[in-house]
């Protein structure tokens, strides 16, 4: 009919939009906390301090998510899409926590210069799709999930700080949590299914509760409510290298959602044309901006949500922008905060083998839609470019000679990932825009992205 509204148009009574929004909220929700926990771990902050970055990281979560599906002039691609700090920066960022004089600022300045840079470039991103076709772009998320697990394996240990670090009782909570999440995924579907890492999160800190490892003192000094503010720990301050590493994570970031996009867009029978891409990524780069003013990180459309629409068959945006709210009230709970901040390591290694694992899976099946036949030399795209990334891993001294302002580059395996990728590409293969643009969908789906 003329007059019909379109899936993704369609407002839904509120009872349900508010059921569908908050299953939304608890997808991302694990994913979307780890982040304040490991940087905020990696720099040795109070609870109270980590307690804030999850507030602020949720709040610009919920503005990030309107942004994307209510659409305000060239920003939103206004499909239902729900937006959460992106996996690819998390090495990056910790990488830079580790450099002298760079600290939650100099990372916040990263994040504001990768999200303009992302707004500069988001209306050409067709010609930069040819370098990072899916051999390119399998290879680097690949290590990312490769690079991740170290922190996951921390975790489990009880925190690589602790001087009992490996003891027999965090190592059995961490396979607890590990084993109540595989229990889940393996007898449960649906919802209870896309909800398994929270339920074994969730496990694991009630049992470290009963045991008494887990400390709530400063609980009671938190605010019932606490109004996000910008800057709140500092201006962000400059860095050439953090910088010039968030640029190449925003590329790799836009890469990954332009196949999203082409896929939801599949999915749902709303036409996602170059118009729909660049007000998507737009999106996206604003998000990360955004992120970087509250001193959070960069925002990128989550994939497991786009699964979950799949799952539900639900695809009215409005859903999505109710979970938006749910996140923005959310942040304003700073208690709930200080309780997940309080988590134990332990408890966290546990989800963070799935978690982190799950990464490195996604990069092996974008590897598995590459033509290896046709196209031989793809083989040792993926073999050198990933030697180049375990370097640093397996020998960190290998690169000890080489001047200091260096190092950061040379020290870190997906950088070094990218580099060689890119670089291998291009010396053996003649990428096309279209086929990259073939490939970016392929990947999605490779990904569950669909």
């Amino acid at each position: 009919m003329a007059g019909a509204v379109h899936p993704v148009d369609e407002m839904l009574p509120v009872p349900k939009l508010l059921a569908l929004g908050l299953q939304h909220v608890l997808v991302m929700y694990a994913n979307a906390v780890a982040v304040p926990l490991i940087l905020g771990g990696a720099l040795h902050l109070p609870k109270e301090q980590i307690a804030m970055l999850i507030n602020a990281d949720l709040f610009a979560c919920g503005i990030a998510t309107l942004i994307q599906t209510i659409g305000f002039g060239p920003f939103g691609i206004r499909l239902p899409i729900i937006m959460g700090v992106t996996a690819v920066a998390i090495s990056p960022m910790l990488a830079m926590a580790a450099m002298p004089g760079v600290g939650l600022t100099g990372i916040y300045g990263a994040v504001l210069v990768g999200g303009i840079f992302g707004l500069c470039i988001a209306p050409f991103v067709k010609y930069v799709l040819r370098f990072f076709p899916a051999v390119v772009t399998g290879t680097i998320i690949t290590m990312i999930g490769v690079v991740l697990t170290r922190v996951g394996v921390n975790w489990a240990g009880g925190g690589a700080a602790t001087a009992d670090f490996g003891a027999a009782g965090y190592l059995l909570i961490a396979a607890l949590v590990l084993g109540v999440i595989l229990l889940v995924l393996k007898f449960t579907s649906g919802f209870l299914q896309n909800m398994a890492v929270l339920i074994g999160i969730a496990v694991g800190y009630i049992v470290t509760i009963a045991l008494g490892w887990t400390d709530f003192s400063g609980i009671q000094n938190e605010p019932v409510i606490r109004i996000v503010l910008p800057l709140q720990f500092g201006t962000p301050e400059f860095h050439l290298v953090p910088c010039l590493t968030m640029c190449l994570v925003m590329t790799i970031v836009f890469i990954e959602a332009t196949g999203m996009f082409l896929a939801l867009g599949a999915m749902t029978g709303r036409t996602v044309g170059p118009d729909e891409v660049k007000r998507g990524l737009r999106a996206d780069s604003l998000g990360t901006v955004i992120g970087a003013i509250f001193n959070t990180f960069p925002y990128v459309s989550y994939s497991q949500n786009i699964g979950l629409v799949g799952v539900t068959g639900v695809y009215s945006r409005w859903v999505c922008v109710m979970a938006g709210i749910i996140m923005l009230l959310l942040g304003l709970i700073p208690k709930l905060a200080f309780i997940v901040a309080s988590v134990p390591q332990c408890v966290l290694g546990g989800a963070g083998f799935i978690m982190f694992g799950m990464v490195a899976a996604t990069g092996i099946k974008i590897l598995s839609t590459v033509d290896y036949t046709s196209q031989r030399n793809n083989v040792l795209v993926v073999a050198i470019s990933i030697g180049f990334g375990l370097i640093p891993i397996v020998s960190p001294n290998f690169f000890h000679t080489l001047p200091e302002t260096l190092k950061p580059i040379f020290g870190d395996g997906i950088i070094l990932t990218s580099i060689a990728a890119v670089l291998l590409n291009v010396f053996f293969n003649r990428t096309t825009t279209e086929q990259a643009e073939a490939d970016s969908l392929l990947a999605a789906r490779a990904a569950e992205h669909i």
